[in-house]
């Protein structure tokens, strides 16, 4: 599959503010810095489609992009260490959730890593939530070029491991840097979108 037509079609903090239920939606959610917006961007063939920035938290929304017209990629503000006030951290965490468990059209969510850490206690908390809910099995493992080939099969261990990924998940390593794992999380989608018709 080829993203050939990205647009943002929405920005909201509200579910009045959501885009109808009309298209299958594919979730990121990933940990402040991890390089969500940079992996939107490569995956979309956009340059600037998601705002990148070197300072974490940027995205305080949920953005929806509408892709090929035939479904959404979900962009999720970034949970950890993001430089916000206690508060403002609730309410996003109830807004991820809101959307989370009320969201009919939502297959998966795709969540990230970085590859060179052991994932963070809330990078474990996120996947037992999302196993929850049946929106696990897709890691993107991102940074992979921060790690040489022959670490890469350790660090994707440690991930699987931490997480308690099941045997069918899948972990793709991504580097929007290098441009790769990209065509491999795209064909992941796809199997979504077409098991979804």
């Amino acid at each position: 599959m080829k993203i050939n037509k990205s647009e943002l079609e929405a920005v909201a903090v509200k579910p009045a503010q959501y885009p109808p239920e009309d298209l299958p939606e594919i979730a990121f959610a990933g940990r402040s810095n991890v390089g969500k917006s940079s992996l939107l961007n490569l995956i979309t063939g956009r340059k600037s489609l998601a705002r990148v920035s070197g300072s974490p938290g940027k995205t305080r929304t949920i953005n929806f992009y509408r892709c090929n017209d035939e479904f959404r990629i979900v962009d999720l503000p970034g949970y950890g260490f993001a430089k916000v006030s206690r508060s403002e951290s609730e309410k996003w965490g109830a807004m991820i959730e809101g959307y989370l468990e009320n969201r009919k059209t939502l297959l998966k969510v795709v969540q990230l890593v970085d590859i060179r850490h052991k994932p963070s206690a809330q990078d474990i908390q996120m996947y037992e939530y999302l196993k929850y809910y049946g929106l696990d099995g897709i890691v993107a493992a991102t940074k992979a070029d921060k790690v040489g080939n022959n670490q890469k099969a350790s660090c994707l261990k440690v991930i699987r491991q931490s997480l308690g990924m099941d045997k069918g998940d899948i972990i793709i390593p991504v580097s929007s840097l290098k441009r790769t794992g990209d065509a491999e999380l795209l064909g992941a989608i796809e199997d979504l979108l077409r098991a979804e018709d």
